[in-house]
């Protein structure tokens, strides 16, 4: 898209009923960085952005946007899109099993960024409470592998072990991993850098050999959801 988006409706056609949430969506999905997006939660599906969405939120949003001037491919760091929940990993002879981080949850900017590696089918993002199934390698920031569910070195991986599954959004994995997934769709592989206080926090998990206020990096696929 050449230059900057000009405003296409008026604040009475905002609030026009005419004028549908899924409209000003799509504008907002078009237009704005995908940080912006992330910050007023619009990514995903259109469709199941606008069954949560509230349109007075929807029109805050496309009014902040021209305020902000956080447009798509702007001067806005876009790497800090999809920023996600946190991770403790369970099952599959995982190390940090029923663990949590210490840090209560902070509002404000998030905690990761996401980096894109393969791209999903931008149609099936799970929601909160749906059962999501994952490849993942997790590294120190100095590259130390500390847990995977991927055997090294096999290229069938789906007979080497099995994915990790669980209920995203549910907290039952460390915030980044909750938050970040929301913004996936199914068959997207994605590098998650997750800052200490969406990871396990200033105890750290010594078991899985996570020092204390450590910044985590993760390569994760979604490889299916339901």
């Amino acid at each position: 898209m050449a230059g900057r988006p000009v405003r296409e409706w008026s604040n009475e056609q905002l609030n026009s009923e005419d004028l549908l949430k899924k409209d000003i969506i799509k504008f907002l999905q078009d237009n704005a960085s995908d940080t912006f997006l992330a910050e007023h939660k619009l990514m995903g599906n259109i469709k199941n952005v606008a069954k949560t969405a509230r349109k007075d939120n929807l029109i805050v949003a496309y009014n902040q946007l021209f305020e902000t001037k956080q447009f798509k491919g702007g001067n806005t760091v876009d790497k800090t899109a999809e920023k996600v929940k946190g991770l403790k990993i369970e099952g599959s002879g995982d190390k940090s099993k029923d663990t949590k981080s210490d840090d209560a949850p902070s509002e404000g900017p998030p905690k990761y960024t996401k980096s894109i590696l393969k791209k999903g089918d931008r149609t099936n993002f799970p929601k909160k409470g749906d059962t999501v199934h994952c490849w993942y390698t997790g590294t120190l920031e100095d590259g130390t592998v500390f847990d995977s569910n991927i055997t090294a070195g096999s290229k069938k991986k789906k007979q080497a072990n099995k994915p990790l599954s669980f209920k995203v959004g549910m907290g039952k994995v460390i915030r980044g991993w909750d938050e970040a997934l929301l913004t996936m769709s199914k068959g997207e592989k994605a590098r998650l850098e997750i800052e200490s206080e969406w990871a396990y926090g200033k105890k750290g998990q010594p078991d899985a050999k996570i020092p204390p206020n450590a910044n985590l990096i993760f390569e994760v696929e979604l490889v299916d959801v339901d």
